[in-house]
């Protein structure tokens, strides 16, 4: 029998299909810290003129024209957890394990320990309607995983942080084995799954609460815009990203009828998915490189200055309403709350979050 023949009969070895080539992608994504403080701003308008809380009168009697806005900013806190996924992915890519978790430590303790104790020092000073936590239930919360122990948060805003947590124990798996496309591909796949089938568990349910179905559409959707962003987009991601759209509507839905109820006024459902498919829209523009020629020199201070006014902005802007309200102009006392926030939020990042980060870093490192 011929040569040739002979390895005609021979079959070959099975080739595995090869990740796409990456995108060149250089300089830093400003058009990002543009969004994150643009979020942040959001959910500063709906707890302040929406969810209300120290004004002496109805938000929405007091702000008849924002209002109707300001009810929905509750969705920049969707927008934020499309970002970290995004970011996380961009930021840890190549990095160890430790790597991941020195920077994660780093990233969300600092500010978190200030803002605690500023804002129970805050509650304890002006009484202004909020009740200071017990001392143990303070210390409880500098560990940041408060809800799990069942403990009240300082801040009712801090609920966020404990998903963050979360996903980052989760994205700690594929760290541990190293950020591939195919790896963190898979990972979204199958956190998809695992969230699919544990929609309907009980809240309480340990498994539903590591998978977190009702927000983990977010996270997955922006590891795969990340993946887009790095080695250009396709099918595959673009069926996840539809998937987690989707998937992640009705869990806004449900959201949208607790805000109902918390602001003791009824606002439209149809915005809630106008905005959340805006939010999905805009991070396809920064994965598809739309967004990278923006280069505002301003943004990397507004994205620094993100996280401090997150953490700052709710119970102690309160306090300060129902401090001030009775003496001052409504919209002039929105103002100058938010102004002084913002300026504190930057001493935060200036004189807190980046010394003490810094020295937190180098111990870690010595692990």
């Amino acid at each position: 029998m011929p040569d040739t023949a002979r390895h005609a009969l021979i079959p070959s070895p099975r080739t595995e299909p090869r990740a796409p080539a990456e995108t060149p992608r250089h300089g830093r994504l400003y058009a990002l810290d543009g969004l994150r403080l643009l979020a942040a701003l959001t959910v500063v308008l709906y707890h302040y003129m929406a969810r209300g809380g120290g004004w002496h009168g109805d938000v929405k009697a007091i702000f008849p024209t924002a209002f109707p806005i300001a009810a929905y900013g509750w969705l920049g806190v969707q927008l934020f957890f499309l970002i970290s996924g995004f970011v996380i992915c961009m930021s840890c890519w190549g990095k160890s394990l430790k790597d991941f978790f020195v920077s994660r430590v780093v990233r969300l303790y600092p500010a978190y320990w200030f803002a605690v104790v500023a804002t129970t020092v805050t509650v304890a000073v002006i009484h202004g309607g909020a009740k200071p936590l017990p001392l143990t239930d303070v210390l409880s919360n500098l560990t940041m995983l408060q809800e799990a122990f069942g403990v009240e948060h300082v801040d009712g805003a801090y609920w966020t942080l404990f998903v963050e947590l979360r996903f980052y124990l989760l994205f700690a798996v594929v760290a541990w084995w190293g950020l591939t496309y195919r790896r963190v591909l898979l990972f979204c796949c199958v956190w998809a799954a695992a969230s699919a089938m544990y929609a309907k568990a009980p809240t309480d349910d340990p498994i539903r609460m590591l998978i977190m179905p009702d927000n983990s559409w977010y996270f997955i959707a922006g590891m795969a815009f990340y993946l887009m962003y790095r080695f250009r987009p396709n099918l595959m991601l673009a069926g996840v990203v539809l998937l987690c759209f989707c998937s992640s509507l009705p869990f806004a839905h449900s959201t949208w009828k607790n805000t109902n109820r918390y602001m003791g006024h009824t606002v439209p459902s149809w915005p809630v998915v106008v905005i959340i498919a805006a939010c999905f829209g805009v991070m396809a523009l920064v994965a598809t490189g739309k967004l990278s020629r923006i280069s505002w020199r301003w943004l990397p201070y507004a994205g620094a200055l993100t996280y401090p006014l997150y953490l700052l902005h709710q119970v102690i802007g309160r306090e300060l309403f129902s401090l001030l309200s009775p003496r001052m102009p409504a919209y002039a006392l929105l103002a100058s709350v938010i102004a002084g926030m913002l300026a504190a939020a930057w001493l935060l990042h200036r004189y807190v979050e980046r010394p003490l980060g810094r020295r937190l870093k180098r111990g870690l490192a010595q692990l």
